[in-house]
């Protein structure tokens, strides 16, 4: 088996794929490597860790023979990260698969492993399918991933919770401190579902997509999702379980509304937050008027902070305490030059919210408020 390809095509293309390797496997050490399949003109390269496998197929300029290798990534990548745009050949020797790889003047030789002991891709049966603007999933994957959960304990909530239908697709994410519903009328299924994704997938996808601007096919059954653009191909295995209510959290009668520009509101935040708790980043923001006052302190290094700053309010004065990191990457993720805050209570959430929008967009972001001692 032998082939020529373009360095830089392949370098950035195992780049793609490479996020799905697990740096931690233990379990299957065929996994520490790429699966190249070659096919007449073109090579299919593939990395998994058994839950997600990613495909990317790139076009070869010559080769000899069809047939599978795996071949060590670390190894690769780092390799390929020194050449220039340059034809590298490959030769594999399919009894020993041992792999000899030619550049300019070099030649480098490494032994792969039988690609027949790679784990085999998933192939979906019985799927539906959507298909949805790159830069609408980039951004769908963007505004909720940053507010998934970690716990162990409660794998539904470490994933996005997308709900579609023929009207329009939710998506929805929360750790249980705060909460994202991303709406887009603008993409429509033919029929309902709903499934949770696992963010390591998406996070690649993200990544890959922020660079591009083309249409993204999501297929989907019970059990699996796969997403195909360009060139590329992503398997992943679907988070089993039933999402919490979300809508059950979300409050309804929030008569207290601020409205305030986003900029000088977040900027402050970050500043006033230096001087609280590191352990808590408790902040508080007091209402009164058309005024607010955002203040924190560490009792245990005598450190505090007070900022004022004017808004646009309508309700009871109200005090009401959060975590600072949480209201920063949620204010980080709302395009909008002014926010609003809508609260009913110190006690329960309040709902932050773009004052400018898409016509086909709708999001909402919530925080659970962090009880104050007086």
């Amino acid at each position: 088996m032998k082939f020529i390809v373009s360095s830089s095509l392949l370098s950035k293309n195992l780049q793609s794929v490479s996020g799905v390797l697990n740096p931690n496997n233990r379990t299957l050490p065929i996994l520490d490597n790429f699966l190249f399949e070659l096919n007449e003109d073109s090579l299919c390269i593939s990395a998994s860790d058994l839950d997600t496998t990613m495909t990317a197929k790139i076009p070869v300029t010559k080769s000899e023979e069809s047939g599978t290798i795996a071949i060590p990534a670390k190894i690769l990548l780092d390799y390929l990260k020194t050449l220039s745009d340059v034809p590298v050949t490959f030769t594999i020797n399919n009894e020993t698969f041992r792999i000899e790889i030619s550049a300019g003047e070099g030649k480098y030789k490494i032994t792969g492993y039988n690609g027949e002991e790679f784990p085999k891709t998933p192939i979906l049966e019985n799927v539906a399918s959507i298909e949805i603007k790159s830069s609408i999933l980039s951004n769908a994957i963007n505004k909720t991933i940053f507010a998934t959960g970690n716990d162990e304990l409660r794998p539904v909530m470490s994933g996005i919770y997308c709900e579609l239908s023929p009207e329009k697709s939710i998506f929805v994410s929360t750790d249980a401190h705060r909460l994202v519903r991303y709406i887009r009328t603008d993409v429509q299924s033919d029929a309902a579902a709903s499934f949770i994704l696992p963010k390591k997938p998406l996070n690649q996808i993200k990544n890959i997509l922020s660079n591009t601007d083309t249409n993204v096919k999501i297929e989907y059954n019970e059990t699996n999702a796969s997403f195909s653009f360009d060139n590329i191909n992503l398997i992943c295995r679907l988070i089993e379980g039933n999402y919490p209510n979300y809508e059950a959290v979300i409050p309804q009668e929030n008569p207290n509304i601020l409205t305030i520009e986003k900029l000088p509101f977040l900027n402050s935040i970050k500043r006033v937050s230096i001087f609280a708790n590191q352990s808590t980043y408790f902040i508080k923001f007091k209402i009164s008027g058309q005024e607010l006052l955002i203040s924190a302190e560490d009792l245990d290094f005598s450190n505090e902070a007070k900022e004022r700053l004017n808004c646009q309010y309508e309700g009871e004065d109200i005090e009401i305490g959060f975590n600072a990191k949480f209201i920063v990457e949620m204010l980080n993720n709302i395009e909008s030059d002014e926010v609003c805050l809508n609260m009913s209570s110190p006690n329960r959430a309040a709902i932050f919210l773009p004052v400018k929008k898409e016509d086909a967009e709708e999001l909402l972001m919530l925080a659970m408020p962090v009880m104050l001692n007086d």
